[in-house]
């Protein structure tokens, strides 16, 4: 029913940057809260950044000041530009979306497949 496509990950040297894509299609009535979540290996699924349908953000920790989020509406994307990039920020980075199917109905969680960020010092 609904597909969330990342792209821009990739290897980049610590210092570098990239920009994250996540775009989502299918059977969307609106889609509320979109962002982005990282996982390392060993590690448990953190926050990374997440964005409002009316642009309020709120970032993880590790990367406030470095990584922003936005998002265009008309498109039902989400970016993630990160910069100043660590080797600690090397993880699988998963796209988010909180999507309602029609204007009464519940609202259900998609997550995308994921894309690989890889930091190397």
């Amino acid at each position: 029913q609904v597909q969330l496509v990342e792209s821009g990950g990739g290897l980049v040297q610590a210092g570098g940057s990239l920009r994250l894509s996540c775009a989502a299609s299918g059977s969307i009535f609106s889609i509320n809260v979109m962002g982005w979540y990282r996982q390392a290996p060993g590690k448990q699924r953190e926050l990374v950044a997440v964005i409002t349908s009316g642009g309020s953000t709120n970032y993880g920790n590790s990367v406030k000041g470095r990584f922003t989020i936005s998002r265009d509406n008309a498109k039902n994307t989400v970016y993630l530009q990160m910069i100043s990039l660590k080797p600690e920020d090397t993880a699988v980075y998963y796209c988010a979306a909180d999507i309602r199917h029609t204007i009464a109905g519940a609202i259900f969680r998609y997550w995308g497949q994921g894309t690989q960020v890889t930091v190397s010092s």
